[in-house]
């Protein structure tokens, strides 16, 4: 069995989900799981639908939500004849989840709304992809993830309950690989144990296929993306950037933790535990080999440059001059975990260290109002943090040696450093 990871850009029109079902066609004698994303934008545009029915602005709200009604629904006109009723019925169902929510009014935390409104984007996506795929005789059944995929109830970055999800996807799951060869799931999302929907952070949808990869022994995860396969840098930022064959685990993983976005973070650790390959191919040429991740050692890669825009720099000292020892670290991060603040860099001095992170004005303000009752504390925002991995003199001269440093810091594999 294999499982195969479509995103949000191959699902975003027409055009695009008739190439699915093209590369689908390819494999449907064999047993495959498919986990989809949301279709295009459509995540960034119910954040919005969120972010304006939490503040009050219902109405608004209900016409942004309207718009995405009206995308979805063109879309399946455009792709399904017998189809057709089907699959409108099941849309509708998925729009009166929502349209019921924002006809209320907010009365728990912003981060609850959000995984119930948000989570709709991939129960849409994959209703009509399966649809079409029956259109053009290519037999597939329609799973709801939140049936299988159990969390806790942190919202907006859930738990998974591995050993629920485990019985649920082999109890509901595997009898029907006896009667079709493709199952077709949502990724991103899941649910609580009273069925209220949960997502599982940003880019969540390759964490969900690595989980069904682990769980079902999967000979391989193929995630399907708009280039040639892993490349060392941005192409959007970097146009130098070139393809890599070839990356283990321990590499991709190490990418993930300083902010590569081509991998989510937490995708490798199930494949690694069963030694699953992880392929990324090209969805717009399927005949390029792509890079294929493993655990055999990566041999002589070139740099890999990360960038991180928007960064907030924090400098903490403490109050009496004591110090940074034992307890001031214990309360800076308890203050990081409370705020589910990830630290991109740490510098750390005789009585105070710096710190960069992601500037999410709501947090750095909290994470300021907290340290401030045990740290003089210092914030410049608007700066960059560039990682180099596998570093050379000419890497260093042509992305740093221009750069106004406020902070470094290097060692033989990597260098990072915090600019203006």
């Amino acid at each position: 069995m294999k499982v195969f990871k479509f995103g949000g850009a191959s699902v975003q029109d027409v055009d695009h989900i008739k190439h699915v079902a093209k590369i689908i066609e390819q494999c449907k004698e064999e047993k495959l799981l498919i986990v989809i994303s949301a279709m295009g934008k459509t995540t960034n545009a119910l954040e919005k639908v969120a972010e304006d029915f939490f503040n009050g602005r219902q109405e608004h709200a209900l016409r942004l939500f309207s718009d995405i009604k009206k995308q979805h629904l063109t879309i399946a006109k455009y792709l399904l004849v017998l189809e057709f009723n089907d699959c409108i019925a099941r849309l509708s169902d998925l729009f009166t989840e929502v349209e019921w929510l924002l006809h209320d009014k907010p009365v728990r935390e912003y981060n609850y709304y959000y995984d119930q409104i948000v989570s709709v984007g991939e129960l849409l996506s994959t209703s009509i992809v399966s649809s079409y795929l029956k259109e053009v005789k290519i037999d597939n059944n329609w799973i709801d993830v939140r049936d299988i995929l159990r969390t806790d109830n942190h919202f907006r970055e859930a738990i998974v309950d591995w050993e629920f999800t485990t019985n649920a996807a082999e109890t509901l799951l595997l009898p029907l690989f006896e009667k079709t060869n493709l199952i077709l799931t949502q990724g991103f999302i899941g649910s609580t144990t009273d069925c209220e929907s949960t997502t599982l952070g940003r880019e969540g949808s390759d964490f969900s296929a690595a989980i069904f990869a682990n769980i079902f022994n999967a000979e391989n995860l193929t995630i399907w993306k708009d280039v040639e396969g892993v490349l060392n840098a941005d192409p959007r930022i970097f146009p130098e950037a070139i393809y890599l064959e070839h990356l283990n685990y321990a590499e991709v993983i190490e990418m993930a933790y300083y902010g590569a976005q081509v991998i989510h973070p937490k995708t490798i650790k199930p494949l690694q535990n069963k030694k699953i390959p992880l392929l990324v191919k090209c969805f717009l040429d399927t005949g390029l080999p792509g890079t294929r991740i493993d655990g055999e050692r990566a041999i002589a890669l070139p740099p890999v440059i990360i960038l991180k825009n928007n960064q907030a720099l924090i400098s903490l000292r403490t109050l009496d001059f004591s110090f940074i020892e034992d307890e001031p670290i214990r309360k800076l991060y308890n203050i990081f975990n409370t705020l589910k603040i990830k630290p991109n860099l740490i510098q750390t001095g005789a009585i105070g260290l710096q710190i960069s992170v992601d500037d999410i004005p709501a947090k750095i303000d909290a994470f300021g109002q907290k340290a401030s009752l045990y740290f003089d504390v210092q914030i410049e925002k608007g700066l960059n943090l560039l990682t180099l991995r596998h570093y050379n003199e000419e890497s260093l001269q042509k992305h740093l040696a221009s750069k106004e440093k406020v902070l470094m810091q290097e060692n033989e594999v990597t260098v990072q450093a915090v600019y203006r």
